[in-house]
């Protein structure tokens, strides 16, 4: 009888990497949600082993090189990796941003996402059948006014991505990028904008049904669930009323 394939995911504390971690679960996968906020993944897991699936919490921070090599030593094979933890902070000009701030964004969605491939990758490749997820984003693709440092950071997280594909060709693992657009979570923009909900709430205003965490991750199980020749290199989503990060239509 054949061993139940692992999935770690990343950042599973809430939003996409909460519903992708329920969708990869439900797909026959037996899920480890890592995060910092441990109350909320142990809960989360606690959730999708109720509903007759399998999930194991493990709290981590991603930017903790030490602590990821000390998790990694738990799996000999890895079947999926989705790389989801990161994040924006601020909207403000290249002329006024926060260093501070940009370099946080630069930890969690770069060294974040390089420090768990490095370390997990060793066993992705020994399961004979591996699959790196990076999420993305369409800032990663083309840039917007008031977003240089978040842009930065996701445009540094696409060309990972695209780069390990090129360097591990002909080994027995995939790299999947999926890069949302606008995407309405419980705690994005509301964490961008430190805590300031009316700001969160305008990025949203007047959109007719932006995307939400299980639409993103409903792509992201496509994608891992494709027959194993098949790589989705990169799946641009956003929703209808979106035509580019700076087109966005509004009914108010």
């Amino acid at each position: 009888m054949a061993a139940t394939p692992i999935a770690v995911i990343t950042g599973a504390s809430s939003g996409i990497g909460a519903a992708t971690a329920r969708q990869l679960a439900a797909a026959g996968y037996r899920v480890v949600v890592t995060a910092r906020r441990k109350e909320r993944i142990e809960a989360l897991a606690a959730e999708i082993n109720e509903a007759g699936h399998q999930a194991t919490a493990y709290a981590l921070d991603v930017t903790d090189r030490d602590a990821v090599n000390e998790f990694a030593t738990a799996f000999r094979t890895l079947a999926v990796l989705v790389n989801n933890a990161g994040g924006a902070l601020g909207a403000d000009p290249v002329a006024s941003g926060d260093p501070a701030d940009w370099r946080q964004m630069y930890e969690t969605n770069v060294i974040g996402t390089l420090n768990v491939t490095q370390a997990l990758l060793p066993a992705l490749t020994a399961s004979g059948d591996g699959t790196v997820v990076i999420l993305s984003s369409t800032a990663g693709l083309s840039t917007y006014e008031g977003g240089g440092g978040y842009v930065a950071a996701k445009h540094g997280e696409h060309v990972l991505a695209e780069t390990l594909r090129l360097e591990i060709v002909g080994t027995p693992v995939r790299v999947i990028e999926v890069a949302p657009g606008m995407v309405k979570t419980e705690e994005f923009a509301t964490t961008r904008f430190r805590g300031d909900a009316e700001k969160a709430a305008k990025v949203y205003a007047g959109v007719d049904a932006p995307l939400t965490a299980d639409d993103v991750a409903d792509t992201i199980s496509w994608a891992v669930t494709r027959p194993s020749h098949v790589n989705i290199d990169l799946l641009v989503v956003r929703p209808r009323a979106q035509a580019s990060n700076s087109k966005v239509h509004r009914t108010a």
